[in-house]
């Protein structure tokens, strides 16, 4: 080897030898950096005809389990499907309360049927009536509540389903730059790592929001699907399209063209299969939280206070009542009309005739509601009609409950437990979802940055530049020598 070839060799492994600390380097301070990819540098001989010319640096190689990152994008989808479901379901509950709180639904009918058994002994005590007239309030203002939490509920998610689309759509575009970005890096001979960071950074956020796959398009392309089929990126990157609404009311639903659908491209897309185009991230959950789980909670809600207005609107019941009058409870102080039940939980009144605020009498709880003249005040006879009502086993004509005949009672603690039944189904699926999320997160990061494994790396690296720089020094001296002569 010529003194030539030999100071193009050391001059080369310094090249390499400094490059390799960069990478290194970056892995380093990069080591809690969420989507970075250790980076490798790849080494191969160099040779110039026949004989060898040092080391070549071919690349920076980003070390990523492809297959690793696909399931990991699959279970946080699921988590971000299953933690929108819960909070929902949570939220519900809360607001009816669990029969062990004082301030709960089913505490509030305990105490109604209570205030009336107590009447019935004191048939003359004005307290003991108020004490009716109280809880019955108390009744219709809690239901009152929950309608207006599921209404609060819908409307919050509509205004995240808009977000979450403006979120994906400015991922995508980025997405999209950053793939030009990639390319004419690739082509230029350029590294572009940093680039292919950003990118899956922004795929990772597109991931929890909606379940997609990856499929490598080559020269470092990406083109982005949904498990359900739909195109979201593939050259050029899709726009979803969605409108949200101010306010949402019980009747309006997305059948009635009252609330706005999605369109991928401007072509309408359904939202409500669970294997449909976006099925599966946090974007689906809050369409069923918006068109099926709020109005099926809704509708229980709204057939358990036809259910209090018919057990006290029958003139079997209150003798002094006419067909179609309300009772103690009503629609506005009107009676239960079938036509209008949508959204009765949230229009639901103690009928103004009882109440002396509102100018009726809290006689009529004793006398009959539609009693011209004040009757016997010592006379129980209808308030037992009333505590006779409020207990009978009935079943439920809407609200989608199983056949068999209920109490008041009954009823309300029968739609706690199905919310907490399906709460406890959403947990549960959380609760899978979170521990396959972090099992993978946990693989994932095994084959990130290893910090001591880097710095083993940086000790070789130091050795390889010292003997680099040594030859150099060396070279040096011999040149020195020769032109010493």
């Amino acid at each position: 080897m010529s003194v030539s070839g030999a100071l193009s060799n050391a001059l080369s492994g310094l090249t390499a030898a400094a490059r390799a600390a960069d990478v290194v380097s970056s892995n380093i301070s990069n080591a809690l950096t969420d989507g970075y990819g250790r980076r490798e540098l790849q080494l191969s001989s160099r040779s110039v005809g026949l004989s060898g010319a040092g080391v070549q640096i071919d690349g920076i190689n980003r070390a990523v389990d492809r297959a690793l990152l696909t399931d990991r994008r699959s279970a946080q989808s699921q988590v971000a499907y299953s933690s929108v479901k819960t909070d929902f379901l949570g939220a519900i509950e809360t607001r009816i309360g669990t029969p062990d709180q004082t301030s709960s639904l089913s505490a509030k009918f305990a105490g109604f049927e209570a205030a009336l058994i107590q009447a019935t002994s004191m048939p003359d005590s004005q307290p003991r009536l108020q004490a009716v007239l109280n809880t019955a309030v108390s009744i219709s203002d809690h239901i009152n509540a929950v309608s207006n939490e599921i209404q609060t509920q819908r409307m919050n998610a509509d205004q995240l389903i808009g977000q979450q689309v403006a979120q994906v759509n400015d991922a995508l575009q980025k997405i999209a730059e950053l793939n030009h970005g990639i390319l004419m890096a690739t082509s230029s001979g350029r590294d572009p790592s940093a680039l292919l960071d950003q990118r899956q950074q922004l795929t990772d956020q597109i991931a929890g929001i909606i379940p997609l796959k990856e499929v490598d398009r080559g020269n470092g392309q990406i083109a982005l699907f949904t498990p359900g089929g739909a195109i979201l990126l593939d050259g050029k990157a899709a726009s979803i399209s969605f409108q949200p609404v101010g306010i949402i009311t019980p009747d309006m639903t997305l059948a009635s063209a009252a609330l706005s659908g999605l369109s991928l491209n401007g072509v309408p897309i359904d939202t409500a299969r669970p294997n449909g185009p976006i099925g599966g991230g946090s974007l689906a959950a809050l369409f069923e939280v918006r068109d099926a789980l709020a109005p099926a909670a809704q509708e229980r809600m709204d057939a358990l206070s036809r259910d209090l207005i018919e057990r006290f609107q029958d003139p079997n019941v209150d003798p002094t009542l006419l067909p179609g009058q309300a009772g103690i409870f009503s629609d506005f102080g009107a009676g239960f009309d079938p036509l209008q039940e949508g959204g009765l939980a949230g229009r639901l009144r103690v009928n103004p005739l009882i109440d002396p605020a509102a100018g009726g009498s809290l006689s009529r709880l004793r006398d009959g509601l539609g009693a011209g003249l004040p009757g016997d005040v010592g006379s129980a006879t209808q308030l037992q009609a009333l505590v006779q009502a409020f207990t009978a086993q009935r079943s439920p004509a809407s609200g989608g409950f199983m056949g068999a005949a209920r109490s008041a009672s009954g009823l309300s603690i029968e739609i706690l437990s199905l919310v907490a039944q399906e709460k406890q189904l959403a947990n549960d699926d959380q609760a899978f979802s979170m521990a396959r999320m972090d099992t993978l997160r946990t693989l994932e990061l095994q084959n990130g940055v290893d910090s001591d494994y880097e710095l083993q790396h940086l000790i070789l690296i130091e050795q390889a530049y010292s003997a680099n720089a040594r030859m150099i020094q060396t070279v040096d001296d011999m040149i020195q020598t020769l032109l010493g002569i």
